[in-house]
């Protein structure tokens, strides 16, 4: 398979009230088109900066990340935001959805954004709002919903202009153990119909046995990289 990420020797230093914090030391890592990979480890370990650094959200120190052959961070910073919005979607924990939009707004504003015609980007959003099952929540306001599906609306949001790649911070880390299921549910069915990459950080090991891969990291170093029983069956 072909290799949509790839990391070579990725360092990530901190300076913090007068001290140098390693985040990352030397990470490598390639990651196949189409996989569903999970980051785990314990807090502090990396998780969130190694996401924030592959998807060019944040500067590294040292190292390469290339995505799709683009070494992201030899971007001038108008071009890298300008190709996270067109090839990235991302999905977090806290939602960040506009309380003022309805659902169908928050999921057409990067269309909007990005200059898509109006028309175009409602019949865009409400096609995405079917896929992920919410069609009848286009209406509704954030205030108006679940936390399940405002966590849809945002994946709706991410999935939109389809992306290469999907980051995912704690998609379930919000959710009681019923939603969480639901919403794994339906990003590993989007994994398999639309051949998206997913990245996903998670504290929750039943997240990351829904995977196909299992990374997990500890003090700024990858401790394991493993196929899951999910890739094998």
């Amino acid at each position: 398979m072909e290799n949509i990420i790839e990391v070579q020797r990725l360092f990530k230093t901190y300076e913090t009230g007068g001290q140098r914090v390693e985040a990352l030391r030397g990470i490598d890592l390639n990651i196949e088109r189409g996989q569903m990979v999970a980051i785990m480890g314990p807090s502090g370990c990396g998780k969130t900066t190694l996401l924030n650094t592959l998807s060019g959200i944040d500067d590294v120190t040292s190292g390469k990340v290339i995505i799709d052959g683009s070494s992201i961070h030899d971007m001038p910073d108008k071009q890298r935001t300008r190709y996270r919005a067109q090839s990235m979607g991302f999905v977090f924990q806290a939602f960040n959805l506009l309380p003022v939009l309805t659902g169908v707004e928050n999921i057409e504003l990067p269309l909007l954004l990005g200059g898509m015609n109006q028309k175009l980007a409602r019949d865009q959003a409400m096609a995405t709002l079917e896929l992920v099952g919410l069609a009848d929540q286009a209406n509704k306001r954030p205030a108006e919903m679940s936390g399940g599906q405002q966590q849809r609306i945002t994946v709706a949001r991410a999935i939109v202009n389809d992306p290469a790649i999907i980051w995912a911070d704690e998609p379930t880390g919000a959710l009681d153990s019923e939603t969480s299921k639901e919403i794994m549910d339906l990003l590993c069915d989007l994994n398999a119909r639309k051949h998206q990459t997913f990245v996903l950080v998670t504290h929750d090991a039943g997240v990351g046995a829904r995977a196909g891969r299992l990374v997990r990291m500890r003090d700024g170093l990858v401790e394991s990289d493993e196929l899951t029983t999910a890739a094998q069956g």
